[in-house]
């Protein structure tokens, strides 16, 4: 459908609009795809003085390893169908297999396995068949890109990554499973309640949200410290000390999250006509039947979009996770620090690129997953009256 000639824009606002927002998405792009190329050359090439020898690669060519144009080429195709089965057959499948009260375990379990057989076909067996086909063709199979995995290696085999990897899940599990749980069931409350208490319980939930993180951090930090000893009285000379362990992160990022989760989810449920719940009522639900069943399929879009933004909080945090996880339980984004915190080589700093990279792997995976129920969230949110 054409657009009427009134609304159009004038041709200087659609080239400026359009300079703008090609230089932002270069400017947002530039330092993840640099940090990407990085972490796959040696030391020499990675901190090299010319572009072309960091994307080129001819110190790590010379070393061995690298890629011919057969490799860039299929690699590039199976890249390409990833992505588009990501977003075209994957919604499918889960829509096909899962059943429909289980959507959400549905997606979570597609994107898992998605990502593994991502994970296998890419790294296992393509590199396999190409490596035969590149000693078939001789000249034509030399490389001509510098590569090597040399680094992803020793951040998650050597450096034991995967320990700081699972810690950050177990965090971020917990963080979005508390937040939305007591989110939605407050957010929903406070939407349906006429009352001027439910007003001020949200300006002081919004007050305590705005607080520094670091505010919060200073008050709990004693009390986890002292936890043995005042646990005590209770479990005796056995009593656990929470300070070190990920419980106690994912209790102070709640406290952080639970305000904007309780905010964002109460607008959503507002934006749901109550005749729905007067429907169900009618229908012989239970105030809770009338939310599970009928409230809740329609907010999904909603749930899923603030799970995002408590997702991204347990999983980006650095100070809280910093001052409050010891060495053995500490999650990625403090471990990456650490990479600096010690004697810094060229080596470990190309490392710490390479970690940094392969922690932006799930965050892509999770938007490309719930990229149609985050746009339908952050647009509409639920059904208009």
């Amino acid at each position: 459908m054409s657009t009427p000639k009134a609304m159009q824009q004038p041709l200087v606002l659609r080239l400026s609009s359009g300079t703008f927002l090609a230089i932002w998405c270069l400017l947002a792009a530039f330092p993840i795809f640099w940090i990407a190329v990085m972490s796959f050359k040696s030391p020499v090439d990675a901190f090299a003085d010319s572009a072309w020898d960091v994307i080129l690669g001819p110190a790590t060519r010379a070393g061995g390893d690298g890629l011919s144009v057969l490799d860039v080429i299929f690699g590039l195709v199976v890249l390409y169908f990833a992505i588009r089965w990501a977003f075209t057959r994957l919604p499918g499948w889960v829509r096909h297999y899962c059943p429909p009260g289980l959507i959400a375990l549905g997606w979570l379990v597609g994107a898992l396995v998605y990502a593994i057989a991502f994970v296998l076909i890419f790294l296992g067996l393509l590199p396999m068949i190409l490596g035969a086909l590149n000693g078939i063709l001789g000249p034509l199979g030399t490389p001509v890109l510098g590569m090597t995995t040399e680094h992803y290696v020793a951040v998650w085999a050597e450096n034991e990554f995967y320990r700081n990897f699972l810690n950050s899940m177990l965090v971020t599990a917990g963080v979005v499973t508390i937040s939305l749980t007591v989110g939605t069931l407050a957010g929903y409350g406070l939407a349906r309640s006429g009352s001027d208490l439910a007003f001020w319980l949200l300006i002081v939930a919004l007050v305590f949200r705005a607080l520094p993180h670091s505010v919060l951090v200073a008050g709990y930090l004693p009390v986890f410290i002292n936890s043995s000893e005042i646990l005590a009285p209770i479990f005796g000379e056995g009593a656990p000390t929470l300070y070190g362990q990920p419980w106690a992160v994912i209790a102070v990022l709640v406290s952080i999250n639970q305000p904007f989760t309780i905010w964002m989810l109460r607008s959503f449920f507002q934006n749901i006509p109550a005749e729905l719940d007067e429907a169900a009522r009618v229908d012989g639900c239970s105030h809770f039947q009338a939310f599970r069943r009928v409230i809740m399929p329609v907010m999904w879009p909603g749930v899923i979009t603030t799970g995002l933004f408590s997702f991204l909080l347990g999983y980006n945090d650095f100070l809280v996770t910093a001052l409050l996880l010891d060495a053995q339980n500490q999650t990625m984004v403090p471990a990456i620090a650490g990479y600096f915190n010690r004697e810094t080589t060229t080596t470990d700093q190309v490392e710490a690129v390479a970690a940094a990279v392969s922690i932006t792997a799930p965050l892509f995976l999770l938007v490309m997953v719930f990229q149609r129920q985050i746009v339908s969230g952050l647009t509409a949110g639920a059904v208009k009256g």
